[in-house]
């Protein structure tokens, strides 16, 4: 028998997916005894990751405390910009590169994706997952490194436009129509239904952003 353990997230994974998940949100301030007690992890891996992730830019210095950064106006549409621009291209090397199963897995997500738009929580997630896959079915890991950066940023993000009324449905069948294209081996409309599908969400966030500052 083999006596290899399943290899266990790092502190660096373990706070990062505490941010993506919304266990901890934008202004939320991170302290290493609390991080290293909720982990089980002495706090030295925890002070290393605390560092990494402000140089990531995804924590930021309030005094001497750090807490989770959060993303401007500027910075939300850069990052809507990138994001555009390498989902696209993501989406058009998977329509010349996509594997028949791989296009298979995708439209399984989309079918049991579409039980999960009343809980926007549990479809952000999923969405996530179903992102992924095309950019690994684009075949090309210089794109999926990319791409990742561009998610972590993402984690920055305190609420989900897919939260909004309506939104769940309609990236339902956004998502179908870039799986189409890709199923096809239309690469230039694959392009160009991820890019619509990245620019519908954006407007949704600003609009949810807008509400919210009235609110104020």
């Amino acid at each position: 028998m083999s006596n290899e353990k399943p290899a266990q997230k790092d502190a660096y994974d373990l706070i990062l997916e505490a941010i993506d998940v919304g266990v901890y949100k934008p202004g939320d301030r991170l302290v290493e005894s609390e991080l290293a007690e909720r982990f089980g992890v002495s706090r030295t891996p925890i002070r290393e990751a605390l560092q990494r992730l402000e140089t990531q830019s995804l924590l930021a210095r309030d005094g001497r405390s750090l807490i989770v950064a959060s993303l401007d106006h500027n910075q939300l549409a850069e990052l809507y910009v990138v994001r555009s621009e390498l989902e696209g291209l993501a989406a058009r090397l998977a329509a010349r590169h996509a594997a028949v199963e791989e296009v298979r897995v995708m439209e399984q997500m989309i079918a049991a994706d579409r039980k999960l738009i009343s809980n926007p929580s549990a479809l952000a997630r999923a969405n996530r997952r179903f992102h992924r896959q095309i950019h690994l079915a684009s075949h090309n890991r210089y794109l999926v490194q990319q791409l990742d950066l561009v998610y972590r940023s993402m984690a920055l993000m305190a609420t989900t436009s897919l939260a909004a009324e309506g939104r769940g449905e309609t990236a339902m069948v956004e998502h179908e129509a870039i799986v189409s294209a890709i199923k096809a081996r239309e690469e230039q409309a694959a392009y160009d239904a991820l890019k619509a599908h990245i620019s519908n969400a954006f407007i949704e966030r600003l609009t949810q952003d807008s509400e919210a500052s009235k609110a104020l």
